[in-house]
């Protein structure tokens, strides 16, 4: 998994409430078990009419916002099915970083476990970074992991709380087989002495 340390990159602004996951990836792109090739069919049912073409007024149709790396949302985002294609879209889009004022619990987790940083801020603050995220692709906004810091294009400063483990699973690319992976002397020297007590099993 790719380490998540600072982005700076445009934001697309997106106010919609329960956004679930269906909306993000709907159902019928659930075939596949590999986590790239789902980024164009993120948003599908709001990115594409009935015959396959764009409908221009999607958000992330727009040429300001269609390398857009940060989503801010409206309130709880990520809401219905606890399908982690959810996650695996919006990574393969491009997109690292979702702001909202609150998240549907599966979906927060498996965030993390995709290389998404998710951020909780109250609504005053998510109402200044949606404004700034209309500004388009001349407005780049930063995340900070290490500092917990989101800076908008002007230069305002909103601090965020994270979960030191999953701050440092980011931080250092690590999901769960990374995490796992890290053990994997203790597991090896496991494996060897279990085999020499137990060889029966």
């Amino acid at each position: 998994m790719e380490k998540f340390e600072k982005l700076t990159g445009v934001a697309a602004p997106m106010p919609l409430v329960n956004i679930d996951t269906d909306m993000i990836i709907p159902k019928v792109f659930l075939k596949t078990i590999k986590r790239s090739g789902l980024g164009v069919n993120l948003f599908d049912e709001m990115r594409y009419d009935r015959q396959g073409n764009e409908i221009p007024g999607f958000v992330l149709n727009k040429p300001q916002y269609r390398n857009a790396e940060i989503l801010v949302a409206g309130d709880n985002f990520g809401c219905g099915s606890s399908r982690e294609h959810a996650p695996w879209a919006i990574a393969d889009f491009g997109i690292k970083c979702v702001i909202s004022t609150s998240f549907a619990d599966i979906f927060y987790n498996n965030c993390f476990k995709n290389g998404i940083l998710p951020i909780v801020m109250p609504q005053e603050v998510v109402d200044v970074l949606m404004e700034d995220a209309e500004k388009g692709s001349n407005a780049r906004m930063t995340v900070d992991l290490e500092n917990q810091v989101v800076t908008t294009s002007d230069g305002q400063e909103f601090p965020f709380e994270v979960d030191a483990f999953k701050k440092h699973c980011l931080l250092e690319g690590l999901d769960d087989i990374g995490l796992t992976m890290n053990n994997v002397k203790d597991i090896d020297a496991f494996e060897s002495k279990l085999a020499q007590e137990r060889p029966w099993v």
